[in-house]
């Protein structure tokens, strides 16, 4: 490398901060003070004279630059971004951040290399050229490292050389995430009511929050170190909400968008089916309107998949019903056979009794996916999708896949309908629903099940059916159409009664059916005369049920009939137990039967004597000493008294006049009298003296009553006084 250059020289090399014209540098260098500095300035040897300078009185940014040229000092390249290896402990943000340190220190390392200047001076250029951008660095260091000081640079050269690289990682969003105002205030309750504000109405504004907060919160906010703050402005209030909507999408979506979410972002499994490999192993059905118009009305479809070979059958209903999922039923079993489990949604159709007595007769497991989780039944949710997308868009009076299609239908409409136009010649309605089942059926045999599938390994729908080696298991198409007969009502089941079996206000006569008995009505969609009775507790077969009325029967000639197959089937019946009942009559009287019996059921026990107590009580008593008292001996009468006795019972009762003047004696005693009395027949009996039995009875019962107690007490505080 050359040290000397002259003038001219030096503006050749158009060096930064310096002229690019010998005169312009010559007179730079005089400005400088170049030519008075001797021992770097001398004569130029040679023709012309001159001066020649030494390349250390360039500016430290030229001489860089010409030193860079002559000596073949190639900059070294800042590697493209390294490859993250992030800890446990760090953010994507921090790893990022760590790695621009370090490249920024290496970039320096490789600028020093080769360099005859002090360490301060090479640490002012490179921050000189980083910050001007006249260094090769890569643009992801430059977005996050968009200048530099020379304090930063070497506090990030000291780290590097200790080996403490993981100082170089700051994320400084990460430092302050979660310590704002809003996210602490309240002890974070004001977050979790601006969390429920978005998600119940994802359209509010950030004012419109900011005033529902003060509503509910009032016009200040406690921080976590337990001081009180204003409400925060306008701005931060959007910058909260901006940052939530960030942080918490996953969230928000589930909450305010559940579709979206599960079609988006719950997490899904890929081959959750793939151990199903034989054919009629599991079906999954669905339905959803058709996204076209027919001249009879929108209609829906009804796809039924078979998950082992992805085989679909489509049923085109002009409504949703539980007979279009029974008709569905009917072509996919005739056409692969019976299969061993169903899949389906909670759908009304899906649930409805018909739909579950129809798996239940043919042995069909039904199963029944989450409430709102049409994920678990994410292969017939696929093939509407295609059906929708295939074929629908290709019908004439397609209407759209969405609400955004759909409101450009209606604008159509409305146009049409103002110039006066048909809507289904606007749209180019053609099809009934007829026309649309047999298109939908070619679509499905000829197109969809000819298609490779990657999930079947290249293989078609039809070559997977086809290549199958298991079992088919297949039914009886008329037995079949028997279960797919509607039932009347609810559950269909009828009490057969002495009129038959009442339906629609109309009789049927089952000419095998009993009265009382329960049978299940499957009505004829051909005859509506006629109706198929099964036994509701057994499901057996009973016979079929005639209505005279609707089909133009005499009814009495089918009472008769009934009359005389129901005479018939019971004489048989009961032929047996009739000769019982005459055997019955010549033996011996069912009481003398029912005696004997009972007679050899008596056990052979003899009971031993059992322990006895004697129980008195006052009555008992009083009524014993009644009973054992001794009659006295009565003497007989002496002459004269007998006499006298004669005479007394012949005398005439005397008459005495003035009775009305006579002031008979009281004979009905008092409570005194009557307690007196029984004091006196108490202290006889306590003598040892006997009662009469009728003196006994009377005491046993006055001491029992109220009047005595009564008297009992008062005579024991007043004494003799009391009794008179």
């Amino acid at each position: 490398m050359k040290e000397w250059l002259t003038a001219r020289e030096i503006a050749e090399e158009r060096l930064t901060e310096l002229p690019a014209n010998a005169t312009a540098m010559i007179r730079f260098a005089a400005r400088a003070g170049w030519d008075d500095c001797l021992s770097l300035s001398r004569p130029r040897k040679g023709r012309g004279g001159g001066l020649e300078y030494h390349i250390s009185l360039l500016p430290p940014l030229a001489r860089l630059e010409y030193e860079r040229r002559h000596r073949k000092i190639e900059a070294v390249a800042v590697p493209a971004r390294p490859q993250m290896q992030l800890g446990t402990d760090l953010s994507e943000r921090a790893a990022r951040e760590r790695d621009a340190r370090l490249a920024v220190v290496t970039a320096y390392d490789a600028f020093r290399r080769g360099q005859r200047l002090g360490e301060a001076s090479c640490v002012q250029i490179f921050v000189d050229r980083y910050n001007m951008g006249t260094h090769p660095v890569e643009n992801w260091i430059k977005d996050l490292i968009p200048r530099l000081s020379k304090r930063s640079l070497a506090r990030w050269k000291a780290a590097t050389e200790i080996g403490r690289a993981d100082r170089l990682a700051v994320d400084r969003s990460a430092a302050r995430k979660g310590k704002g105002v809003i996210e602490t205030a309240n002890g974070g309750a004001v977050r979790t009511f601006i969390l429920a504000l978005v998600a119940h109405q994802p359209l509010l504004s950030a004012a419109q929050v900011r005033t529902l907060c003060r509503s509910e919160f009032g016009d200040t906010l406690s921080k976590a170190d337990g001081t009180n703050i204003d409400m925060p402005p306008l701005r931060t209030f959007q910058q909260a909400l901006q940052q939530l909507k960030a942080t918490e999408k996953v969230a928000l979506t589930k909450l305010s968008d559940p579709d979206r979410y599960r079609s988006t972002m719950a997490p899904a499994g890929v081959g959750t089916y793939r151990w199903i490999s034989t054919p009629n192993a599991l079906w999954m059905i669905d339905a959803s309107p058709v996204d076209a118009l027919c001249t009879d009305g929108r209609h829906h479809v009804y796809a039924c998949i078979d998950i082992a070979t992805r085989r679909t059958i489509l049923y085109i209903s002009q409504t949703p019903r539980a007979e279009a999922v029974g008709l569905l039923l009917r072509r996919a079993i005739l056409g692969w056979g019976v299969p061993d489990k169903i899949k389906t949604d909670n759908g009304s159709d899906f649930v409805a009794r018909s739909t579950a007595r129809l798996m239940a007769s043919l042995g069909i497991e039904a199963e029944k996916s989450d409430a709102y989780s049409p994920q678990q039944k994410g292969h017939v949710e696929r093939v509407i999708k295609t059906f929708q997308h295939d074929f629908a868009a290709l019908l004439p009076g397609f209407v759209g896949h969405s609400v955004a299609d759909r409101k450009r239908i209606e604008d159509r409409k409305g146009f049409a309908a103002r110039l006066g136009q048909d809507t289904a010649d606007a749209f180019g309605v053609s099809l009934t629903g007829a026309k649309l089942q047999d298109l939908a059926d070619r679509w499905a045999r000829d197109v969809y099940e000819q298609r490779e599938h990657s999930a079947l390994k290249g293989l078609s729908p039809a070559l997977a059916a086809a290549q199958s080696t298991s079992a088919i298991r297949t039914v009886d198409e008329r037995a079949l159409d028997i279960l797919l007969m509607p039932v009347p009502g609810s559950d269909g089941i009828r009490t057969v009664t002495k009129f038959g079996i009442r339906v629609d206000h109309h009789h049927y006569v089952i000419h095998e059916a009993d009265v009382g008995q329960r049978v299940l009505v499957r009505m004829d969609p051909a005859d509506c005369g006629r109706v198929i009775a099964f036994d509701a507790e057994t499901g057996t077969y009973v016979g079929e049920g005639i209505c005279p009325e609707l089909r133009g029967i005499d009814a009495a000639t089918v009472l008769k009939a009934k009359r005389e197959i129901t005479a018939e089937r019971i004489a048989d019946a009961t032929a047996d137990a009739r000769r019982a009942i005459k055997d019955l009559t010549k033996g011996p009287a069912l009481i003398e039967r029912v005696l004997a019996v009972a007679a050899r059921d008596v056990p052979n026990v003899v009971a031993l004597p059992k322990r006895t107590e004697r129980h008195s009580t006052p009555a008992l008593e009083a009524a014993a000493a009644g009973a054992h008292r001794r009659q006295p001996d009565v003497k007989p009468l002496t002459a004269r008294a007998a006499e006298l006795h004669a005479e007394l019972a012949s005398a005439q009762p005397v008459v005495m006049g003035h009775r009305d003047k006579v002031r008979p004696l009281r004979t009905q005693e008092t409570r005194q009298q009557r307690f007196r009395r029984a004091l006196e027949l108490q202290a006889r009996h306590e003598a040892g003296g006997e009662l009469a039995t009728e003196e006994a009875f009377w005491l046993g019962g006055y001491v029992a009553g109220s009047e005595y107690r009564a008297m009992r007490a008062v005579y024991e505080d007043g004494g003799e006084q009391i009794l008179g």
